[in-house]
């Protein structure tokens, strides 16, 4: 049976198993990182800090949702191929892992570190930081397009199906019957654009900032699949917070297009062969599908089971209007859509 690691015993359980000297002196501290796992820093008088995360079967939401708990080991491989993918450091490196009670432990990041959701919602703006960004992510996706090994390593879909597609996208058709048709659309269009490596959970609270550089954390929705899932649920998150602002929200709508700017331009640091399947990934192709992904996540953040908690009831309604107005009379690109909210939000 699973030994479930808190703060309160995990530094028991590091003496155990070796990890820590019988006499060490170290601390430890449970994270607020995401909900569907338990993520502890602990610090260390005279050696580097380090952090232990275990899979969680249930997830921490209002409404019931389960995952298998085997999705950690998805997660610890991405990483360790990430750091081939991204400049160095901008993921931390796997220490030690144990199978038995679903767990590993990666590099500590600098504890000073600032979680770009936080900086956010606090109004604090960095255009340098988006543009990184959408340096990483078309990093990610163009360097492992149709990349056959990575495709028979996580070309399952399960645990994306059980945090993605279900929670976020079948899920929202309870409360919008009328778009269930275009729900079931999008998620077999989403499974015919199996491209690339995609994270799946790339957004503000998984990237920590240090004075030094942009870190990701949390991968355990990765798999091969459409890039525009990607985008769509990243540039969700600047554009809630847009909603969020209201009329000042435009410096969101600006991070979301100097982002979506950086992805498409880093095309030289992985271009791709000429082709139809290289097509998908390109303008047009790639910006009308992120328009679906964008208005379904956007959706799934006020009518699905993961919901956000920084909106009003009517910036709740704002954002059911904004986004059914994406699928019913969708832009013919993403500059359109930004431009869309903006018109809407100072009007």
């Amino acid at each position: 049976m699973e030994r479930e690691i808190t703060a309160e015993n995990v530094i028991e359980y590091l003496r155990e198993q070796g990890q820590l000297e019988p006499d060490e002196q170290a601390d430890a501290e449970a994270l607020a990182w995401g909900v569907s796992n338990i993520v502890i820093r602990i610090d260390r008088a005279a050696d580097a800090d380090f952090v232990i995360k275990q899979s969680r079967k249930q997830l921490r939401t209002q409404a019931e949702w389960f995952s298998q708990l085997e999705r950690i080991w998805r997660e610890l491989e991405v990483m360790q191929e990430l750091e081939q993918l991204l400049p160095a450091g901008v993921v931390p490196r796997v220490l030690f892992e144990d199978r038995d009670n679903y767990l590993f432990a990666m590099e500590a990041i600098a504890a000073d570190h600032r979680v770009w959701k936080a900086e956010l919602l606090d109004g604090r703006v960095n255009q340098t930081v988006a543009r990184e960004l959408g340096s990483f992510l078309s990093a990610i996706h163009r360097k492992s397009f149709l990349k056959e090994g990575y495709q028979q390593r996580w070309g399952d879909w399960e645990i994306f199906d059980q945090l993605r597609i279900d929670p976020f996208y079948r899920f929202i058709v309870r409360s919008h019957p009328e778009i269930k048709e275009w729900v079931a659309e999008l998620i077999e269009e989403m499974s015919a654009h199996r491209l690339c490596l995609v994270l799946a959970d790339f957004s503000p609270k998984n990237i920590l900032i240090t004075d030094e550089q942009i870190h990701l954390v949390d991968f355990e929705t990765a798999h091969f699949g459409d890039p525009a899932f990607d985008l769509g649920f990243f540039l969700s998150h600047l554009l809630l917070k847009a909603i969020h602002f209201q009329a000042e929200g435009t410096h969101c709508i600006e991070l979301a297009e100097t982002f979506w700017e950086s992805y498409l331009s880093t095309e030289v640091i992985a271009p791709l062969e000429p082709g139809p399947e290289s097509a998908k990934m390109e303008e047009p192709q790639i910006g009308q599908r992120t328009i679906k992904h964008l208005a379904a996540c956007m959706l799934a953040r006020v009518d699905g089971k993961s919901t956000v908690d920084y909106l009003s009831s009517a910036q709740q309604d704002q954002v059911r209007s904004f986004a059914l107005s994406l699928i019913l009379d969708a832009p013919a690109s993403l500059p359109q859509a930004f431009q869309r909210l903006r018109e809407m939000l100072i009007s």
